[in-house]
C-alpha cells in the first residue's frame, strides 16, 4: 500500500508540473466537491469558520458544479448526514500543493476530475444553506499558500514536538499524539526488542510508559517509568529531557493512584530538571508548572493551584501559536480551579477558548475535546443548566467511546458525570445507572482499593439517599470509606467527604447522634488538613448546623451556619451562591425560631445573590421562593404566602419534568397555606397532587410520602372527617414505624396527629396513649425547650382536662340520676 501511495503522490506531483507549464496565465479558478457529512462533524465545522481543514487523504473535486451537487443532494437520503458543496478556490501562482486534472486517464470522463495529493490544507470561509434547505449547505473553501502564517507556525510547532533520534521514534510519538495508542504501543514493543542502544531504550521505555498512562494502566505505565529512570540514573550522559518527563509522568500516576504527596514531589524533581536546562519560555516548563497546579488543585490549595496554571499559560502565550492544542490544557485547569472556586462564568470561558482551540487543531475524535465537553458539562451542571450540561457529557462521551477502549476509565468518568447531572435532575433511575456503568469499568480496570472506586461507591450512595433508600446509602457510602481508609492518609480530604455523606445518611435515618459524630469527623479532619477559611470547612460547620436544627438545638445549629457564613464570606465573591446557601440556612433558623423578621432578612439577601448569578429559571431561585413563602405563612400573611409559593412553583414546572419531588414540595406547601386559609377544598387538591407526584417518583417507604398523607390528614381534620384523618394518619405513621428509629421526631409528629383524631373522635383513652407516645419519641433526640416537647406536653394536658371534665360530667350525671331514683323510690316524702 506504502508503495502505491508513493507512486500515486509522484503521479499527481508529474501531471501538476506539466499542466501548470501548459497555463500561460496562473489564473485562480473553482472546483467541486459533493459529499455528506455526519450532523456532529458539520456542527463542528460551522464553528470553526476561519479555521483550517484537512482531508487527510487523496481528494476527488469535479470542474463541473452540477456533479458535484448530485452528490451531495444524494446524502439527503441518511438523515445522519447533512449533504455539504464544498466550493474550493485554487490559485496555483501562491502554493505548490500538488493537484491535477485526471480527465485523461480518470474511469469517470463526464466528472472532469481534479485529484488533490495527501494532507491539501484548505482554510474555511463562509458556510451557507442552499436555497433554504438546512440538510443542504454550500461550503467556501481556499487552498492555503505555501506562507500561511497559521499554517506555518502549527507545522513547525509539530515537527519541532514530533522530532526525535529516528524516523520510528518519530512516527510513534505522533500516534500517540493523534490517540492512536494500540498501534503506538505496538510499534514501540517492536523497537524495544530490536533496539540495543541505552537512550533509546530510555526514550522507548519512557513512551511505553505513556500509552499505558493514557489507556489507564497505571501499575504497567509506573513499571515502565521506572525502567526508564533507571538507565538514567545509571548512565549520566544521557539526555537530561526524557529524565524530566519520566519525573512528570510519575507524579501523573501518583495523582491518578490519590498519592498527592509522592505526584507533588515527582513533579518538582521534573521541574527543577527542566529549569537547569531549557529556556524560561520553553513549553515543557509550562507542563511542568501546570501538573504541579493539578496537585495543589487535589490538594484544596486553589490560590496556589491558580497561579501555577497562570504561570503554564503565560509561557504557552509566549512560546507556541495562538492555536496550538496545548493551549487547552491551560485553559481546561484554569477553568477546573475556578469552578471549583465557585467562579463559574470565569471558568466557562477558559474551558470554552479550550475548546474552540481543540476544535480548530485536533481530529473530531480526540480525547482532548472530550475532556473540554466534560469541563463545559461541569460548570453547566453547577449552575443548574442540567440539559446544556447532559448534552456536553454526552458529547464527551461519544468521543471517548469511538476512540478508546471500552473499559477505559475516562469513560468511567464520563458515566460518573452524566450520573451526577441525572441525579441533579431528580431522575435517579439514569442516575444509578450511569454510575453503575461508571463502577463497572473501574472494577474491570482498577484496582480493588482505588481511589475512583471510593468515588463510585459514594456517587451511588448518594443517589439512593435521593431515593429515600438509606440503608443501600449507608452501606455504599461505608464502601467508599472502607476503601478510603486503606488507601489514604488517616488525614486525607477524601476520608472527610466520606464521613461527611455517612453524616448526611445518618441525618435521613433520624440517627443524629451518629450524624452529628459523622460530621465531627469530617470537621477534624478537615481543620487540620485545610487552611482556616478553607470553603470545605464551611460545608462541615453547615452540616453540624442541620443536624442541630433537627435536634431542636437551635441556638448551636445558629452558631454552626454563622461560623460557615464568616469563612464563605471571607474566601467567596460577594455574590458567590455558597453564601446564598448560608443566608439561606440561617433564614431556617430563625424561622423555627419564631424570630420571622430575621428569617425573612436572611432569605431575601439569598435571594438577591441568587437573583444577580443564576438564571431566572434556576432551582435555587425557587428555593428561596420557597422558603420566604414559609416565612409569610408562619406570620400569617397568607397572601405573600401564596404568592411565592406559586413563583417556586412556576419556575419548577419550565424546567424539571412533570414528577419532579421539587414539584410536590410546591404543591404541598401551596395546600398548607389553603389550609391555613380555611379553604380546605383546594388545600385538599393541592396536597392530592403531592402526593400523586411522589407515589410515581419515590420508593413505597419514603418520607416524603408520609408527609404528604400526614398533610392531607390535617385537612381531613379541619373539615371534620376524622375517620378518614385518621386513616392517612396511619398510613404516615406505618412508613415512619418502617424507615425512622424509635426516638424519631417523625414519629412523634404522626404519634401526636393520630392522638388529636382520636381525641377529636372522643376517644380519649387512646390520644392518650398516642400523645404519651409522641412525648417519649421527642425526648431523646431533643433540646428541653423543643417545641415537639412542648406540643406533645400541651396535648398530653388537653385530653388530661378533657378527660377530668369528662368524668367530673359523669359523676355529675350519676349523682343526679341517684337522685331523680331515690326520689322515683319514694325518699322525699
Amino acid at each position: 500500500m506504502g508503495f502505491f501511495i508513493h507512486d500515486l503522490h509522484n503521479h499527481i506531483v508529474d501531471l501538476h508540473a506539466q499542466q501548470l507549464a501548459r497555463r500561460s496565465v496562473a489564473e485562480s479558478f473553482t472546483v467541486y466537491r459533493g459529499q455528506g457529512l455526519l450532523k456532529a462533524d458539520f456542527d463542528r465545522m460551522l464553528k470553526t469558520q476561519g479555521g483550517l481543514l484537512s482531508f487527510n487523504n487523496f481528494l476527488s473535486t469535479s470542474m463541473d458544479r452540477e456533479v458535484s451537487l448530485a452528490f451531495a443532494e444524494s446524502n439527503q437520503t441518511d438523515h445522519d448526514l447533512i449533504g455539504v458543496l464544498f466550493a474550493i478556490t485554487i490559485s496555483p501562482s501562491i502554493s505548490d500543493t500538488a493537484f491535477a486534472n485526471v480527465h485523461e486517464v480518470s474511469y469517470f470522463k463526464v466528472e472532469d476530475e481534479i485529484l488533490f495529493s495527501m494532507h491539501s490544507v484548505f482554510r474555511i470561509g463562509p458556510i451557507i444553506q442552499i436555497d433554504g434547505n438546512n440538510r443542504l449547505w454550500k461550503v467556501e473553501l481556499t487552498l492555503t499558500s505555501d506562507n500561511d502564517p497559521d499554517l506555518h507556525t502549527l507545522t513547525e510547532q509539530m515537527r519541532e514536538e514530533t522530532k526525535g533520534p529516528t524516523g520510528w521514534l518519530r512516527l510513534g510519538k505522533l500516534l500517540v499524539d493523534l490517540a492512536q495508542y494500540n498501534e503506538a504501543e505496538d510499534l514501540y514493543v517492536v523497537l524495544l526488542v530490536e533496539s540495543t542502544k541505552d537512550d533509546e531504550r530510555a526514550i522507548i521505555l519512557y513512551h511505553l510508559g505513556l500509552v499505558n498512562l493514557r489507556q489507564g494502566r497505571y501499575a504497567d505505565a509506573l513499571t515502565f517509568y521506572e525502567k526508564s529512570l533507571k538507565i538514567h540514573q545509571t548512565n549520566p550522559s544521557l539526555q537530561y529531557s526524557t529524565m524530566a518527563a519520566c519525573y512528570n509522568d510519575v507524579g501523573i500516576v501518583h495523582q491518578h493512584l490519590g498519592n498527592h504527596s509522592n505526584a507533588l514531589s515527582s513533579h518538582q524533581k521534573a521541574h527543577e530538571i527542566y529549569e537547569r536546562t531549557l529556556p524560561s519560555n520553553h513549553p515543557q516548563l509550562a507542563t511542568s508548572y501546570g501538573n504541579i497546579g493539578l496537585v495543589y488543585g487535589n490538594m484544596g490549595e486553589y490560590s496556589n493551584a491558580l497561579s501555577y496554571h497562570q504561570k503554564a499559560l503565560e509561557i504557552d502565550q509566549q512560546a507556541l501559536p495562538s492555536n496550538h492544542p496545548s493551549l487547552t490544557a491551560s485553559y481546561n485547569n484554569i477553568g477546573s480551579v475556578y469552578n471549583k472556586m465557585g467562579d463559574y462564568s470565569t471558568a466557562l470561558t477558559a474551558h470554552q477558548k479550550a475548546l474552540e482551540i481543540a476544535r480548530k487543531t485536533l481530529p473530531s475524535d480526540h480525547p482532548s475535546l472530550a475532556a473540554s465537553y466534560n469541563n463545559i458539562g461541569s460548570v453547566y451542571n453547577k449552575t443548574g443548566d442540567y440539559s446544556t450540561a447532559l448534552s456536553s457529557h454526552q458529547q464527551a462521551l461519544e468521543i471517548y467511546q469511538k476512540s478508546l477502549p471500552s473499559n477505559h476509565p475516562d469513560l468511567a468518568t464520563s458515566y460518573n458525570n452524566i450520573g451526577l447531572v441525572y441525579a441533579n435532575m431528580s431522575d435517579y433511575r439514569n442516575a444509578l445507572s450511569s454510575h453503575q456503568k461508571a463502577l463497572e469499568i473501574r472494577q474491570k480496570t482498577l484496582s480493588s482499593n482505588h481511589p475512583d472506586l471510593a468515588t463510585s461507591y459514594n456517587n451511588i450512595g448518594s443517589v439512593y439517599r435521593n431515593m429515600g433508600d438509606y440503608p443501600n446509602a449507608l452501606s455504599s457510602h461505608q464502601k467508599a470509606l472502607e476503601i478510603r481508609q486503606k488507601t489514604l492518609s488517616s488525614n486525607h480530604p477524601d476520608l472527610a467527604t466520606s464521613f461527611n455523606n455517612i453524616g448526611l445518611a445518618y441525618e435521613n435515618m433520624g440517627d443524629y447522634r451518629s450524624a452529628l459524630s459523622s460530621h465531627q469527623e469530617a470537621l477534624e479532619i478537615r481543620q487540620k488538613t485545610r487552611p482556616t477559611n478553607h470553603p470545605d470547612l464551611a460545608t462541615s460547620f453547615n452540616n453540624i448546623g442541620l443536624v442541630y436544627a433537627n435536634m431542636g438545638d437551635y441556638p448551636n445549629a445558629l452558631s454552626c451556619h454563622k461560623k460557615a457564613m464568616k469563612i464563605r464570606q471571607k474566601t467567596c465573591p460577594s455574590n458567590d451562591p455558597h453564601l446564598a446557601t448560608s443566608h439561606n440556612n440561617i433564614g431556617s433558623i430563625y424561622r423555627v425560631m419564631g424570630d420571622y423578621p430575621n428569617a425573612l432578612s436572611s432569605h431575601q439577601k439569598a435571594l438577591e445573590i441568587r437573583q444577580k448569578t443564576l438564571s431566572s429559571n434556576h432551582p435555587d431561585l425557587a428555593t428561596s421562593y420557597n422558603n420566604i413563602g414559609l416565612v409569610y405563612e408562619n406570620m400569617g400573611d397568607y397572601a405573600n404566602a401564596l404568592s411565592y409559593h406559586e413563583k417556586a412553583l412556576k419556575i419548577r414546572q419550565k424546567i424539571l419534568p412533570s414528577n419532579h419531588p421539587h414539584l410536590a414540595t410546591s404543591h404541598n406547601n401551596i395546600g398548607s397555606v389553603y389550609r391555613n386559609m380555611g379553604d380546605y377544598p383546594n388545600a385538599f387538591s393541592s396536597h392530592q397532587k403531592a402526593l400523586e407526584i411522589r407515589q410515581k417518583t419515590l420508593s413505597s417507604n419514603h418520607s416524603d410520602l408520609a408527609n404528604s398523607y400526614n398533610n392531607i390528614g390535617l385537612v381531613y381534620e379541619n373539615m371534620g372527617d376524622y375517620r378518614n384523618a385518621l386513616s392517612s394518619h396511619q398510613k404516615a405513621l406505618e412508613i415512619h414505624e418502617k424507615t425512622c428509629p424509635t426516638n424519631h421526631l417523625d414519629l412523634a409528629t404522626s404519634f401526636n396527629n393520630i392522638g388529636s383524631a382520636n381525641r377529636n373522635m372522643g376517644d380519649y383513652p387512646n390520644a392518650l396513649s398516642y400523645h404519651q407516645k409522641a412525648l417519649e419519641s421527642c425526648k431523646k433526640p431533643c433540646a428541653s425547650n423543643h417545641h415537639g416537647l412542648a406540643t406533645s406536653y400541651n396535648n398530653i394536658g388537653m385530653i388530661t382536662h378533657l378527660t377530668f371534665a369528662h368524668i367530673t360530667r359523669s359523676i355529675f350525671i350519676f349523682e343526679h340520676f341517684q337522685l331523680i331514683k331515690s326520689l322515683d323510690n319514694g325518699s322525699y316524702k
